[in-house]
């Protein structure tokens, strides 16, 4: 759809949602409401659409959405879909036979480059023909822009970003890019690869051999020397030949440009704008800026002065003349502002991305510039068309263009200014980066755009920096300090990069050995076992390097604690001689050390079995000895192994005071590496722990907040993959269905993996179907949780899939087929994995008995009991069964009582359509709000 030349963004099924209701007017708390999200999750949305419309405000989305409900798309109809490019500020002039064969070149090879020097309109012309064929894409056109990206092995991240996709846990982000484009058909357009080649090339070589059905369109001023790269020279745009002044592409682009500016071309000068743009080569960006000076010098006063300048250039150290003519415009240009001015064009250079005019005052304001005087200076750089104003969230950013900003740096070079300038930006990047990570407020939109925003410029200044020996103490700094924003940004791989950039960038052992610990935390953050060991070994050798082997006993210790604790998290099981021979190192290292001695006998806790009778006396030695350290991510280790041992015996409050004193131990530990592992999973062993006890008022509390973590910000389907399961039970289907679109979106975008623990959320999603008749959702979905079983472990969730299977079942009543699904009995149900699900799993057994009218059912109500424990909800569900076989309604009545009373909606309602007479309709008037199909 097109209207007003705005074409259709690219945008998920919640985000259509959210842009309808931000067309009502209505405000994001309403709109969480409607939608069964968080406040956040709503802001999260309308930045994204902000951002993939080019929309200035809420009130332009506003207009946007009704535009959609007047035109909506044709139901179905994924070849209209546009990808969020970027909105250009002018018009596209010319250019058509350019455009033709940029477009038929992308129906044949599946790498075409355009290929052209700086400023010839590369960026222009490819945007304008990937809008063109945007209909021969199913899976939409995908912009990045290289420009920001000093390192070739961010490229990945680079286009991950432009997709969509965060950082995945278990994976790299090429691995997550490569997965999410595997069967996808889609153009990616990749911007200014010049600087950036080889990782480039690498990136897109293994896209195309993986990826049948994408096809990708580059710039550069170079070739990326692919063997199947189809390359089309972009050149400069047409000129009149001879003295004729009419036509060519290039003298109308100048005559635009300066109707634009308030100065029209008359028929008369039209001969000599012919001329000037010939002299420019035609190069767009050269005549833009000639354009530009028109107002102020007239058509005599370029003729005059591009004269002089072209003739000065003749034989310059440029070779391709179209990139001299540009040099020349800029030298020109350049020497037509005063010293100031001068200054600030050549020191704005280093900036990666677009900046504040406070910003370029901490960066070039010195000597000749005045800092009172920057914005005059930026607002008449961008009168002269050298600066791109934006307008953002923060008021007014300017952007360097490349061609530009490589002048500039030249220039810095050649006045001696380069190092001067690039402390001032690392001084003020790091500034800024340490305010950014005081700041607690990490899961506000406005920390986030901040760090994005500022998290280029680091990258680029510590990108200069690292290389230099000299400089070798603050990339060292710089490095810490970006690693610990990406952690809080949610960007684990990178903080475990940096991490790891920063340990050999270390004045010292001591140093890397930090460094080292917190790279290791950051992969155990992303569920990466083998990396958190290795960096863990690398730590400990460090640390015994400088003298400290109480750090390298901890350590050592961690990673065998972790071998036994996250098996998950490793391709291939840990060997136990592996364990031991880390626990012996560990021990010959620790000496007196508390906390060593603590982790120590963590890791020892969690070599015994939770179903060990000595389990629970070698986690509360641990965790006493925790507690004497007054190490709080050491207890909240310690607990965790309680919390197992707990669920295994089927003490569930037990193990939820346990998994809640974690949460507490953990709020006032700040947010970095080295806590992320425990923060995540406290919370998520809280959840499990409620819905063992029944507890789903509690459970619900704390699925929100794993939601919202900020290590969950960019892995939707881990996010709220607890809250499903909860919604489910609790009774509020509707919020299962809308958060099953966030979870199967992350997860595909994620690249489809096979990760076990979030299997119940597929499950619980495909139940709510079930339980609603919605047959063909219920396959869909129990399609997406067969395909993440685990390959290893194929029948670990056998008894949960049982109990959600006979739900549907039970309430299709066809209890004799629920009786089979549930043949285990409940005393035979071990582990704290299995365990969460046994009573749940018990008082189903119960009731597909009670209503298959088997003789042994009034015998299983009483035999259930210490399987059941004290969860309140299968307790109540237990009852119901007994009364049910007894004939006792009004025990089935006080069954629903008890259920309504716990907040289980559903088990509330189906009792008092079990109860039959005047509850009956009330029961089944409660199930038709819920969407349950009625039997």
């Amino acid at each position: 759809m097109k209207q007003d030349g705005v074409a259709e963004a690219s945008i998920s099924v919640r985000e259509a949602e959210v842009l309808a209701a931000v067309g009502e007017h209505l405000t994001n708390a309403e709109i969480a409401t409607r939608l069964f999200i968080s406040i956040r999750t709503v802001e999260s949305h309308v930045s994204s659409l902000l951002r993939k419309f080019g929309a200035s405000d809420r009130r332009a989305l506003s207009l946007l959405a009704a535009q959609r409900s007047r035109d909506p798309a044709p139901s179905g109809d994924t070849s209209r879909r546009v990808a969020p490019l970027p909105s250009p500020l002018t018009s596209f002039v010319g250019r058509t036979s350019e455009r033709a064969e940029l477009a038929a070149a992308l129906s044949g090879p599946r790498l075409v480059t355009a290929v052209g020097p700086g400023g010839v309109g590369k960026t222009r012309l490819a945007l304008a023909v990937a809008a063109d064929v945007s209909g021969r894409f199913a899976d939409g056109v995908w912009y990045a822009d290289l420009v920001p990206v000093s390192d070739p092995l961010m490229v990945a991240s680079a286009v991950a970003g432009a997709i969509g996709l965060g950082e995945q846990q278990g994976r790299s982000t090429e691995d997550t890019v490569l997965a999410w484009a595997a069967d996808r058909q889609a153009l990616f357009v990749l911007d200014n690869c010049e600087h950036l080649l080889d990782g480039v090339a690498l990136l897109v070589e293994r896209l195309l051999a993986r990826s049948p059905g994408l096809v990708v369109l580059a710039t550069s001023r170079a070739r990326l020397l692919l063997p199947f790269e189809r390359v089309v020279p972009v050149a400069g745009m047409s000129v009149p030949v001879g003295d004729d002044a009419e036509g060519g592409d290039a003298t109308t682009l100048f005559e635009e440009r300066a109707a634009a500016a308030g100065f029209p071309v008359t028929a008369a000068d039209r001969s000599r704008i012919a001329r000037i743009c010939r002299g420019l080569d035609g190069v767009p960006l050269a005549i833009e800026l000639a354009a530009a000076r028109l107002p102020s010098l007239g058509v005599d006063g370029l003729e005059a002065g591009l004269a002089d300048r072209l003739q000065l250039l003749t034989g310059a150290r440029r070779v391709d003349s179209r990139h001299s003519s540009l040099r020349s415009m800029l030298d020109w240009s350049y020497a037509l502002l005063d010293e100031q001015a001068q200054a600030v064009l050549r020191r704005a250079a280093v900036f990666a991305g677009p900046f504040r005019a406070e910003d370029a005052a901490a960066v070039a304001g010195w000597a000749p510039v005045a800092v009172r005087d920057i914005g005059v200076h930026l607002a008449a750089l961008a009168d002269h068309s050298l600066l791109v104003p934006t307008t953002a969230s923060d008021g007014t950013r300017y952007r360097v263009l490349e061609a530009v900003r490589q002048y500039g740096a030249e220039l810095l070079e050649d006045t001696g200014e380069l190092v001067e300038c690039r402390a001032r930006h690392l001084r003020w990047s790091g500034e800024a980066g340490a305010a950014l990570l005081a700041d607690t407020a990490v899961e506000a939109v406005g920390w986030r755009t901040t760090f994005d925003r500022l998290a280029d410029e680091l990258r680029a200044t510590l990108a200069w920096f690292a290389p230099r020996p000299e400089h070798r103490q603050v990339a060292y700094e710089g490095k810490g300090l970006l690693a610990a924003l990406c952690h809080r940004r949610g960007l684990s791989r990178e903080a475990q990069w940096r991490y790891e950039q920063a340990a050999a960038l270390a004045p010292d052992d001591a140093r890397a050995a930090v460094a080292l610990h917190m790279a290791a935390g950051a992969a155990e953050a992303q569920l990466a076992g083998e990396e958190a060991v290795r960096l863990r070994r690398a730590a400990a050798a460090a640390a015994l390097r400088a003298d400290e082997p109480e750090r390298a006993a901890r350590e050592l210790a961690q990673a065998a604690e972790l071998m036994n604790r996250g098996p998950g998290t490793f391709a291939h099981p840990a060997s136990p001689d592996v364990v031991r021979a880390l626990l012996d190192e560990a021990r010959r290292h620790a000496g007196g050390d508390l906390v060593a001695q603590a982790r120590l006998a963590t890791a020892e806790a969690f070599v015994v079995p939770e179903t060990d009778p000595g389990a629970a006396q070698a986690g509360e030695r641990a965790l006493e000895l925790a507690r004497r350290a007054g190490d709080r991510l050491a207890e909240s280790a310690a607990l965790d192994r309680l919390t197992t041992v707990q669920l295994a015996g089927g003490e569930a409050r037990a193990a939820l005071a346990s998994a809640l004193r974690r949460i507490e131990l953990l709020a006032p530990v700040a947010l970095d590496a080295d806590a992320g592992f425990e923060l995540s999973d406290a919370h998520i062993m809280a959840v499990e722990s409620a819905i063992a006890a029944g507890d789903l008022r509690e459970a619900r509390r704390v699925a929100e907040r794993v939601r919202d973590l900020p290590l969950h910000r960019e892995v939707g389907h881990v996010a709220v993959a607890r809250l499903l399961t909860v919604a489910l039970l609790d009774g509020h289907w509707d919020g299962v269905v809308a958060a099953g679109e966030r979870f199967r979106e992350g997860w595909e975008r994620a690249g489809r993996p096979r990760v076990p623990t979030l299997r119940r959320a597929a499950h619980a999603v495909a139940t709510v179907h079930g339980l609603r008749g919605e047959d063909d959702s219920r396959a869909t979905w129990m399609s997406i949780f067969n395909a993440l079983e685990p390959l290893c472990r194929p029948l670990h969730d056998k008894n949960p899939r049982a109990f959600f299977d006979a739900l549907v079942l039970l309430h299709l009543d066809q209890p004799d087929e629920a009786l089979r699904l549930l043949a285990v009995p409940p005393d035979e149900i071990h582990g704290w994995y299995q365990g969460i699900w046994r009573p749940w799993y018990g008082a189903l057994w119960v009731e597909a008995a009670v209503l298959a009218d088997q003789p042994a059912a009034a015998e299983r109500a009483s035999t259930v009991r210490p399987a059941i424990g004290d969860n309140p909800v299968a307790a109540a569900i237990v009852d119901r069964a007994a009364a049910l076989a007894a004939g006792d309604r009004a025990g089935v009545l006080a069954a629903a009582r008890a259920l309504e009373a716990a907040g289980c909606r559903y088990q509330w309602a189906r009792s008092l359509v079990l109860a039959g007479g005047a509850e009956r309709a009330r029961g089944e008037s409660a199930l038709r709000v819920m969407g349950a199909t009625l039997v």
